[in-house]
């Protein structure tokens, strides 16, 4: 049975975007990136097409959106008081949202680009660095700790560990181990950021 939107409550705005978000989100985990529509999106959301395709004009746009929105941001990460703690807590919450309609998302995505379907240029606009910043939270609170000197922090030590986590997720799949998580942040980040002296 298919709902007129007409007659339910008006949403608008970022209620609005939370509801088709959500609905990106479960269908995703229900059927899949390559069986997800917009017109299946707007269904669930309790949302007319036409709003869809006005904020986003093409699936590979919404999912990205989605996506991003589900992902863990700079700010969410626990203080532990210590960095290695702090790099398990935050790597693991990034594991987690791979593990789940964020990760079957970016496969699809990313079988698209690969295949000439999506551009990368669109994925790569998208992306808007947020592991990079959840990394630079985490080591800017350590360097205020006196744990790390700042002369350590590089952009690529920054993007080291997330780099092997989406390697992992890429080529062995999910759930990503917290074994795993653990060794990229004992065997590569610490000594990476070990303080001088």
């Amino acid at each position: 049975m298919v709902t007129d939107h007409r007659k339910l409550p008006r949403r608008r705005g970022e209620e609005l975007n939370a509801a088709i978000y959500q609905a990106t989100l479960d269908e995703l985990a229900e059927v899949g990136y390559a069986g997800l529509t917009m017109e299946r999106v707007a269904e669930r959301a309790k949302a007319s097409k036409a709003s869809l395709y006005r904020r986003w004009p093409t699936r590979i746009e919404l999912v990205m959106e989605a996506v991003y929105q589900s992902l863990p941001t700079p700010g969410c990460s626990p203080d532990l008081g210590n960095l290695r703690d702090d790099l398990v807590a935050m790597l693991n919450l990034t594991a987690q949202a791979l593990s789940g309609p964020a990760g079957e998302a970016m496969r699809g995505l990313l079988g698209e680009a690969l295949r000439g379907e999506s551009p990368l240029g669109t994925m790569r606009r998208n992306s808007q660095g947020t592991a990079r910043r959840l990394m630079e939270e985490v080591v800017r609170r350590a360097v205020e700790r006196g744990e790390v000197d700042p002369g350590d922090v590089t952009p690529r030590r920054l993007d080291s560990g997330h780099a092997l986590l989406r390697h992992h997720f890429l080529f062995e799949g999910t759930p990503i181990p917290e074994r795993l998580v653990v060794e990229i942040v004992d065997e590569v980040l610490i000594p990476l950021f070990k303080p001088r002296g």
